[in-house]
């Protein structure tokens, strides 16, 4: 038995090699490591092949170039100034005509809140009264997300600020700003109703979202920043709940329960 165990040892000696010089192994390895890169082996082919035909993550590239000059060069807005916001400026004219015609902002926030009822509507049924609970358990997420982000930076309200009585949530009470609600509720009812083929009424909703989003800014309820982050959580949340259905429907403990199917 002890006569075995030495061959073995001596078959594992005959297999390794100790180089004479490890400091020199350890730099040739790197050399070759270093040509044999991804990098080293582009070649101007390659490059035009990107270009063409993944020019979008070029300008995303371009972007980055760009945004960066832009942030490293730019004077920063002092604490005792108001939040500078593009979107404001874009829709000052919308905002001096609110602010002339009370009637009118009363009209369009009733509007707008009728419109919240319908992606609320569009939501609960596709789970109570069609069986699939995506579009619900998104929002969910969504807004619980949304309360926690909201209150643990509360943004101040904006300067110029035009509320309604009859706007969502009615009665002029307290809102969290980051990030809209109104604009990821629907997102996540236009994204359901593109998964069920409904692309008329998801153009629709998509169409009434950007005009929600207008109004939102001509009344100052929204920073810019709260509705693109609101287009960005709804995609998210959506994608969220589509995961959460697959791992309860592939994992140990499903079941023909109901009411999350």
């Amino acid at each position: 038995m002890n006569g075995g165990g030495e061959a073995s040892v001596k078959r594992r000696r005959r297999h390794q090699t100790v180089p004479a010089n490890g400091v020199k192994a350890n730099g040739a390895m790197a050399k070759n490591n270093y040509w044999e890169a991804s990098f080293m082996k582009w070649t101007v082919a390659d490059a035009v092949h990107v270009a063409t035909h993944h020019w979008m993550p070029c300008l995303f590239a371009l972007g980055l170039l760009f945004f960066m000059a832009v942030e490293y060069t730019l004077r920063m807005v002092p604490p005792s100034s108001p939040p500078f916001d593009l979107g404001f400026l874009a829709t000052r004219s919308l905002h001096r005509l609110l602010e002339s015609s009370p009637h009118l902002n009363t009209l369009f926030a009733a509007l707008n809140t009728v419109f919240v009822g319908m992606q609320t509507s569009y939501i609960l049924w596709t789970w109570l009264m069609e069986g699939r609970p995506r579009a619900t358990i998104s929002a969910l997420f969504m807004f619980t997300c949304r309360g926690i982000l909201g209150y643990s930076t509360q943004l101040p309200l904006p300067q110029g600020f035009l509320g309604s009585g009859v706007d969502f949530p009615v009665g002029n009470v307290s809102f969290f700003l980051f990030f809209s609600g109104h604009v990821a509720g629907s997102v996540i009812a236009s994204l359901d109703m593109r998964r069920m083929q409904r692309r008329e009424l998801a153009w629709t909703f998509d169409v009434l979202n950007v005009l929600q989003a207008v109004r939102l800014l001509g009344t100052r309820g929204h920073y810019t920043i709260d509705l693109a982050v609101g287009v960005g959580a709804g995609i998210l949340f959506d994608s969220l709940a589509g995961k959460y259905e697959d791992s309860k429907r592939k994992g140990p403990l499903a079941t023909k329960h109901t009411l999350i199917a």
